[in-house]
């Protein structure tokens, strides 16, 4: 963000994420659909086979979602993520996520993001989410109530 210009729904939405930043993630870049972010695993992430937990991999994944999901603007969530592990990660890597939109449908889409160690990947993740829905146009709901809705007088 350069001074003078309003920060993008992705950088308002990271910079609110405590969880997120907390652990050291960083947003490295977004765009339209896009975002690319850094996690370096810490001794605190390490699990009991001495790997990195899963669950912070896929929070770092889920961040990067979560920044290319929101990039477009209305507030959209996760409605659903599955991750696949493909490589362990230690103590000291660096984590990069990169997320991608696939598709966008109504108020649905879908996002692929990679987790790499340099090259190589660490995990791949797809997640769908969906747009919280905004105010439609007001609309005439005196007497018979809205459109679709079934009233007494309608059964």
């Amino acid at each position: 963000m350069t001074q003078g210009t309003r920060p993008s729904p992705a950088e308002v939405m990271f910079a609110a994420d405590e969880a997120s930043r907390g652990l050291g993630i960083e947003l490295l870049g977004h765009g339209p659909g896009t975002a690319e972010l850094r996690m370096t695993v810490t001794r605190a992430m390490v699990n009991g086979h001495g790997i990195a937990h899963g669950g912070f991999v896929f929070l770092l994944a889920d961040t990067a979602f979560a920044c290319a999901c929101n990039s477009h603007g209305p507030v959209t969530v996760a409605a659903g993520a599955d991750i696949a592990f493909v490589a362990p990660a230690q103590e000291g890597d660096v984590l990069v996520a990169t997320a991608e939109e696939r598709t966008r449908f109504g108020r649905s889409g879908i996002y692929d993001v990679s987790v790499r160690r340099g090259d190589e990947v660490i995990a791949e993740f797809r997640g769908r989410s969906r747009t919280l829905s905004t105010p439609e146009p007001t609309r005439d709901t005196t007497a018979r109530g809205a459109p679709g809705t079934i009233t007494k007088e309608s059964r």
